[in-house]
């Protein structure tokens, strides 16, 4: 049984304190700031998205660290790079080939896409390159042979494109680094990683924000009763920091700890980002096969990335076939040319068709239909990832950089107790 009799002595000797109100107070001084603190930090993950300030190289040599003190730029976004790579060793690579996402969007429609694309302007493309290489020869052509090479032409551009896809799909991953593919996406985009980061971790930044205050009602507790039998008041600032830096660390472990489900009595514990991995695995599969892994991005990789001569190469072989075939066409353009501006010639071809194969495949609602098809496999060999697997997809790309913000806790709290204590207790 309760005697209130106790409690209500406790009371009076507590209204007798000359600094009651800045004694009550702790708790409720430690929820705000607490709580502001964290979603400080949340927001010092993310934004801003380019650096803000003066940057200060020599500084950060002679220290050892990666940040200039002068200034700020979101964690995500100042290591877009690191975190790409992060990602793709830890999760896409791990998902499939680029054979395998490529396949996915079903090759045959993406050809049959680009072939009547090209076919439906076959005659202004086929009179640019003709007219470029030899613009006299092509003018003095009668009107009935120009209709032969456009029918040509015409006829055998989806036999020749469903060839090209498929050679490109067989050597595809020969021909395309996906790591520096992501990496140059991520790191020239950075307010698409902000996103992507932001609206896979949507649900758990805002718990850890919401919870925050709670987290630190309970700490603010603690520290009042720690201040009862330990009044010393140059002890409350540094109450203050160690709880600052304490209610960081414990937001961002409930985010990732336990890695397996703990049950205590009715109740399951998991981190947060582990147990939503249905859901993460969805929306991260969503916006990386739209962002990312799309085939306009994969073409254009192969064609300007560092393997690009290699599948021009192969493009030629393929697209110099609509030259060849055609007798008419092909006699006709060596006699004008010569045999060594006949063979620049077809290489102009090959590079045409190149860059004319990108401007359909450039086109956002056929990429998005793409995309959806791959993003199926992304979610679910995703789903099929083990807890430290799943944890490995995103954590590893800030890990490192985790003491700031448990430094950002430690100093919120130093600065606030230092107040409250000029404020409460003079």
């Amino acid at each position: 049984m309760i005697d209130f009799s106790v409690l209500t002595t406790f009371w009076q000797e507590l209204q007798a304190r000359p600094d009651f109100w800045g004694f009550i107070s702790i708790p409720v001084v430690a929820a705000v700031v607490t709580w502001v603190h964290v979603w400080w930090a949340v927001r010092m993950m993310l934004y801003p998205i380019n650096y803000i300030g003066i940057r200060t190289p020599r500084l950060k040599r002679m220290l050892g660290i990666n940040i200039d003190l002068l200034g700020w730029q979101g964690i995500i976004p100042r290591a877009a790079r690191r975190m790409s790579d992060i990602v793709v060793d830890n999760a896409i690579s791990k998902m499939g080939s680029v054979s395998d996402f490529v396949r996915q969007m079903e090759p045959e429609k993406i050809g049959a896409y680009v072939a009547a694309h090209v076919s439906s302007r076959v005659e202004e493309y086929t009179d640019d390159a003709m007219t470029e290489r030899n613009e006299v020869f092509w003018e003095n052509l009668p009107p009935i042979v120009k209709q032969g090479v456009y029918r040509h032409v015409r006829r055998n551009l989806p036999r020749v494109m469903e060839k090209l896809i498929h050679a490109v799909i067989k050597d595809i991953d020969e021909l395309v680094d996906v790591k520096e593919m992501c990496g140059r996406v991520m790191e020239g985009d950075r307010a698409l990683v902000v996103r992507i980061f932001s609206e896979v971790g949507d649900a758990e930044f805002r718990f850890i924000v919401n919870v925050s205050f709670w987290i630190g009602l309970g700490f603010g507790l603690v520290q009042m009763l720690l201040f009862y039998f330990l009044p010393w008041h140059a002890m409350l600032p540094l109450y203050a920091a160690v709880l600052g830096l304490l209610t960081n660390w414990l937001a961002l472990a409930m985010v990732f700890r336990p890695l397996d489900p703990v049950r205590v009595g009715p109740f399951s514990f998991q981190g947060l980002f582990l147990r939503r991995q249905a859901a993460v695995s969805d929306k991260f599969a969503e916006l990386c096969s739209r962002e990312i892994l799309t085939i306009h991005r994969f073409m254009s990789e192969m064609l300007i990335g560092d393997k690009s001569e290699r599948a021009r190469r192969l493009i030629k072989r393929h697209i110099s076939t609509l030259v060849d075939d055609s007798p008419l066409a092909r006699v006709g353009a060596q006699v004008a040319m010569g045999a060594d501006g006949y063979a620049d010639f077809k290489t102009h071809i090959a590079g045409m068709g190149a860059e004319l194969a990108l401007v359909p495949l450039a086109d956002k609602n056929f990429n998005r239909e793409r995309a959806d098809a791959l993003a199926g496999l992304l979610a679910g060999k995703m789903k099929e990832m083990t807890p430290a697997e799943f944890q490995g997809l995103l954590r590893p790309a800030f890990q490192q950089d985790e003491w700031i913000l448990l430094v950002l806790g430690a100093v919120t709290g130093l600065l606030a107790g230092t107040a409250q204590l000029l404020l409460g207790f003079a």
